[in-house]
């Protein structure tokens, strides 16, 4: 384990994981109009939260689509980064036996300015107040703002602040969700998660249902997600 007073920094790519899995997707569909889904996006935090290297996404991309343009009917078009989980799941597993142990990494300049960071959160705090209910989250919001400086020194540290807060609002917006509100969200899951459950382990399945029950419980509420990750 690295001594405590060693900086250890992520990697700039850490915040970029959505733009650049966004971007690599559109690259290897041959379309730059293509937008995302909330299924795409849910999914996507998933791998993220989940602990899958970016390389490792990058690469399953590929694959899907080296796969799909050698088939014999290429009548369908991929229209969601869901067709490629599989690929995706091999190459994080074929990864394991290529990534270093853990240890001290070499201190990456952040992806943003501390400038940016302070409007980021500024903003933020300015969306949560709209909402009534979550008065707390947003003084919490502040206090982070007022020690942006520091903050700004320690981002892990920050981004565990911000996804506390946000499964915070997420616990007070489910709460007050009406059980129609609850069947619909679940109903309209359902039915963009059909043709991709079969292609996808239960325990994929169960973090990817989590992210997108919970992203559009917050676009229904008007929240802004709070992670460092949605700073671009």
């Amino acid at each position: 384990m690295a001594p405590e007073s060693e900086e250890i920094a992520w990697p700039s790519n850490y915040f970029n994981y959505f733009t650049e899995v966004e971007e690599h997707f559109q690259k290897a569909r041959g379309t730059s109009l293509f937008l995302m889904s909330p299924l795409d996006w849910a999914l996507v935090e998933a791998w993220k939260n989940a602990g899958v290297p970016l390389e490792a996404v990058l690469r399953g991309i590929d694959v899907a689509f080296e796969k799909w343009r050698a088939g014999k009917s290429r009548v369908q078009m991929v229209n969601s980064v869901a067709y490629c989980s599989q690929a995706v799941l091999a190459e994080a597993q074929v990864m394991v036996g290529l990534v270093s142990p853990a240890g001290p990494r070499k201190p990456a300049a952040a992806p943003f300015s501390l400038e940016d960071l302070k409007t980021y959160l500024g903003t933020n705090i300015t969306e949560v107040r709209k909402q009534p209910g979550f008065e707390e989250v947003a003084q919490s919001l502040e206090r982070l703002t007022l020690d942006a400086d520091a903050m700004y020194r320690d981002l892990e540290d920050l981004e565990r602040r911000l996804t506390s807060l946000e499964d915070k609002m997420v616990a007070i917006a489910r709460a007050r969700q009406t059980d129609e509100q609850l069947l619909a969200a679940r109903t309209d899951m359902d039915c963009e998660l059909r043709p991709y459950r079969g292609k996808m382990t239960a325990e994929q399945l169960t973090m990817l249902e989590k992210q997108y029950l919970e992203r559009r419980l917050l676009e229904s509420e008007g929240l802004p997600r709070l992670s460092l990750f949605y700073l671009r």
